[in-house]
């Protein structure tokens, strides 16, 4: 009999697991406690931005003409009881208020109220990223509260913004912690189609699987930081970090991605999950081990402040009053409407809290970012942003941005001075519009 899947919390994990999920030919049963939420699932919408999910949800959703019928919505903790196999938990795990710590109250509730319902043979999955520890934890839960036999793996999700879509359904690997033959036999089934297309299949312990996402969000960090760190020498050298970046990815122990020098990383997975790995670090008794990770955090955090100085020094040096400031920019990354902990808004808002008069733009983050600083400027397109600006920051790396005409741009700017905070426009282009070009870590001229 074909298993029967059900995914706990439909945030941007959980929405896209389930898709996914449907469309490898699984019946498939969603859980949010939010109705709002279920009722916009439902109806084959996502409440959020992701290349190509809105898309997969509508082949699948029950009740949409044309669809598979595979894929449906509850609230009800009975109903996915009674219907589920295999019950990922994909909730959200956020830095605790005023601390580095993981915040475990989403996750320990979701438990708390699956369990009780789960009354016969069942395998739950955990996606979510814990600290170290967590999983023998709620395993030990599930034994205690759970009436019917029930077991517990960890398989942490590895999804890039804006690429989640392909990376749940053609994943680089996929890793499971478990304790018996039983529960690698159904996740092998789960997962059948990515590992049969050649996805490696890690099998491993519960601590080890915990520990493979956060290693891997701190190894990313680390190499953003380094070449954010090369980019402040350069600038005191007079040395090029996109040249130096070119020259060491060359060599293949380093390899080319995540050395492109910037304003640094955001979003809600990195700056949290080092923060946190710090955190467990620190209660395991192992704190010296990551303490290199505080430098990371402050290289990047530093690479913000450091944009705003930019600024205030291509408008003049002293203040930014009465000086207008266009953003291009407002969600951490491209290809996402995510603007949590993003280097763009947190440049933008220092600068409106100095005084400046900032205009931001951005293809898919306005109303988030709106929501976030109401008392920004918007834009409606990236040439009314820059209309009557005496400095322009190009802070994420969208392909619009890219193929802008800065000339046509430089008839609407007050002053022709662009600060690109990603090292990913063509400063030739740029300069021969008339424009001063500046980036991180890059000769003046």
């Amino acid at each position: 009999m074909a298993l029967k899947i059900t995914v706990i919390g439909t945030g941007y994990l959980g929405a896209t697991h389930a898709a996914a999920m449907a469309e490898l030919g699984f019946e498939v049963l969603g859980l949010d406690v939010v109705p709002e939420k279920i009722e916009m699932l439902s109806a084959g919408k996502v409440p959020m931005y992701e290349p190509g999910l809105e898309e997969l949800l509508a082949r699948h959703v029950a009740g949409i003409e044309g669809s598979s019928g595979r894929l449906r919505f509850t609230t009800s903790w009975e109903e996915i009881g009674e219907f589920g196999d295999v019950h990922f938990v994909c909730v959200n795990t956020p830095q605790k208020h005023g601390e580095y710590a993981c915040d475990m109250s989403y996750v320990d509730s979701a438990f708390e109220s699956l369990a009780p319902v789960l009354t016969r043979t069942a395998l739950v999955v955990g996606k979510s990223t814990v600290p170290v520890g967590s999983a023998e934890r709620l395993a030990a839960l599930l034994a205690e509260k759970a009436p019917g036999d029930v077991e517990l793996a960890w398989n942490p999700e590895f999804l890039r913004e804006g690429f989640a879509v392909q990376d749940t359904l053609h994943p680089d690997r996929v890793v499971v912690g478990v304790t018996s033959e039983r529960a690698e036999k159904l996740l092998r089934e789960v997962y059948a189609t990515p590992v049969e297309e050649g996805s490696p299949f890690v099998v491993t312990d519960y601590p080890t699987a915990e520990l493979v996402k956060t290693a891997a969000n701190s190894f990313l960090a680390t190499k953003i930081s380094f070449i954010n760190a090369m980019a402040e020498i350069c600038e005191a050298a007079d040395g090029d970090v996109v040249k130096l970046a070119e020259a060491i990815g060359h060599d293949e122990r380093i390899g080319k991605k995540f050395l492109r020098a910037g304003v640094g990383f955001g979003g809600g997975c990195l700056p949290k999950d080092i923060r946190a790995f710090m955190a467990r670090a620190g209660e395991l008794g192992v704190d010296q081990a990551l303490t290199f990770l505080r430098e990371v955090d402050s290289i990047n955090m530093r690479r913000r402040g450091h944009m705003v100085e930019l600024a205030r020094d291509a408008v003049g040096g002293d203040s930014f009053l009465g000086k207008r400031v266009a953003v291009l920019g407002a969600t951490f990354k491209p290809d996402s409407d995510d603007v949590r902990d993003s280097p763009a808004l947190n440049v933008a808002g220092q600068i409106h809290l100095q005084g400046g008069q900032v205009t931001v733009y951005d293809p898919k983050g306005m109303e988030n970012a709106r929501r976030l600083f109401p008392t920004l400027g918007y834009a409606e397109s990236a040439l009314d942003a820059v209309r009557g600006a005496d400095v322009v920051l190009h802070l994420t790396e969208w392909r619009e941005f890219r193929e802008l005409d800065p000339a046509a741009l430089g008839e609407v700017a007050s002053s022709r001075i662009v600060l690109d905070g990603r090292n990913a426009l063509d400063c030739g282009k740029w300069r021969e519009a008339g424009w001063t070009y500046r980036a991180m870590g890059r000769p003046r001229a």
